[in-house]
């Protein structure tokens, strides 16, 4: 991979900034029934021998205007396609890399998820936003405009899937539909429990992944079809609210759902990272195999016990393009037949941990947490070739010359983050991380000729440690 991969961080942290809303979207109407509440840093919660009422701290910023509300994710969302354009190949190579036969059809039915949890939710007797008839009238509306703009655009632009399999890949309609479906699940029980705008989206997103991961769309594709969906269902609710009037048959229960005034939390993160030791070296070389800065992406959440100490874990992947090898002879003794360089694909680790997370609350809308986390760091494998360079007579194309595979190892790590609330429930993060590993590297070497062909294997333990930064999208609960 020649290109480092910035508008790839871009669009991983774009598609991950899903929610146009949380539980702070609408003012609090008084609860029918006196509840008592003490406000802390982190939310309300009851103090039962108590006989008064405490409001809750209402944070208003400009993400409270309508225009903002409406437009403010599905515009993130639009940009990140038109930024990723021009770098859809090289984001397809990353999964061809790493997941090139990945077949499943988990996207075709979870799409429809957040819908069946919200009507579900509604056969149980959990009041929401609105009652039955409304939902079903804001809902038809969205998938209405929904419908209507995936279509147009896809049987006009006819743009070519990654499997050319069909001409009406731009833009993803699967996606638009699970990402109008998730905001239908935050429309009417985001305010109830943030829990469910954080599930409806993370389900989202998965659909997202899927559909890139089955190479039947480009991430362009998936960031339009994103932001398609949300702007659906939000024009969709802004219509029918306009009709009734107001903006929900039950506005004045949403004043009643209590945090749990911690600063648990549950996260998607995207950033850079250096390695500060190679993982790989060219054998015969003498010298390791550089890597340039690589991309981070996961997933990350902690549960408080309290205003300070808890438990929490995390799922990332980091991936680290490698460089050349300087040139060297084909043959040693005979220089007149040229020069070669080795080459390997990428490296890089899927990472789990836990441990224990720690939390102060600075001011009013900032949270610092520092972490130390212990796991498995899980590495493909890859292969090195040998490349001819310009002088080269004898070896007319590349070879492969061996395998590498590094073995699974244990992984600790530190971190520390801090974190600006722009809703009660809502925070950009910005963090910085460092991890560290000693796995144990096989490499096969091959016939060039016959590459299936293994000739011998040898093994080395060597240091895999990386600092990394970047941001995060945080959602307490």
């Amino acid at each position: 991979m020649k290109r480092q991969p910035i508008h790839s961080a871009i669009a991983l942290l774009l598609i991950l900034l899903f929610a146009p809303r949380t539980a702070a979207q609408y003012a609090h109407y008084p609860p029918a029934v006196p509840d008592t509440v003490a406000v802390g840093g982190y939310g309300m919660r009851h103090m039962p021998d108590s006989a008064t009422i405490v409001p809750r701290r209402r944070m208003h910023t400009v993400f409270d205007h309508d225009a903002m509300r409406i437009g403010f994710a599905p515009a993130l969302f639009f940009t990140a396609s038109a930024l990723t354009w021009s770098e859809r190949e090289h984001i397809r190579h990353i999964r061809n890399r790493y997941v090139p036969g990945f077949r499943n059809t988990f996207d075709n039915y979870l799409q429809y998820a957040p819908a069946v949890a919200t009507y579900g939710l509604k056969l149980a007797g959990v009041r929401g936003r609105n009652k039955w008839p409304r939902t079903l009238l804001s809902h038809a509306a969205s998938l209405a405009i929904m419908t209507a703009v995936v279509n147009s655009i896809k049987y006009t632009a006819r743009v070519e899937r990654p499997d050319a399999s069909t001409r009406n890949s731009f833009p993803s309609g699967h996606t638009a539909t699970a990402f109008a479906n998730a905001t239908l699940l935050h429309k009417e029980y985001g305010d109830v429990n943030p829990i469910y705008s954080i599930s409806s989206y993370a389900s989202a997103t998965f659909v997202a992944l899927g559909r890139s991961l089955n190479n039947r769309h480009w991430v362009p594709d998936i960031l339009a079809g994103a932001g398609i969906g949300i702007l659906s269902t939000q024009l969709g609710y802004f219509f029918i609210d306009k009709i009734y009037h107001n903006r929900g048959d039950n506005l004045s229960l949403f004043s009643r759902f209590e945090s749990s005034g911690t600063p648990s939390f549950l996260t998607v993160r995207v950033g850079s990272a250096v390695a500060m030791h190679n993982l790989l070296a060219y054998p015969g070389t003498g010298a390791d195999a550089p890597t340039r800065p690589g991309l981070e992406a996961g997933f990350e959440g902690a549960w408080f016990t309290g205003p300070r100490w808890g438990v929490g874990g995390e799922c990332a992947f980091v991936t680290f393009a490698v460089d050349p090898s300087e040139e060297m002879a084909v043959d040693a003794a005979r220089p007149e037949r040229g020069h070669m360089r080795l080459q390997a694909q990428s490296v890089g680790t899927v990472n789990m941990s836990v441990g224990p997370y720690f939390a102060v609350e600075p001011g009013e809308r900032w949270v610092f947490i520092a972490k130390a986390n212990v796991g498995l760091a899980f590495a493909a494998k890859g292969t090195v070739t040998a490349e001819p360079a310009h002088d080269t007579r004898d070896l007319q194309r590349e070879l492969s010359l061996y395998t590498y595979e590094p073995q699974t190892a244990w992984m600790g790590g530190v971190g520390a983050s801090m974190t600006y609330k722009f809703r009660d429930e809502l925070g950009v993060t910005l963090y910085t991380d460092y991890h560290y590993a000693r796995p144990s590297v096989r490499i096969t070497y091959t016939n060039p000729d016959r590459p299936e062909e293994q000739i011998r294997s040898v093994s080395q333990v060597r240091t895999f440690d990386y600092l990394s930064a970047g941001l995060r999208l945080t959602a307490f609960f």
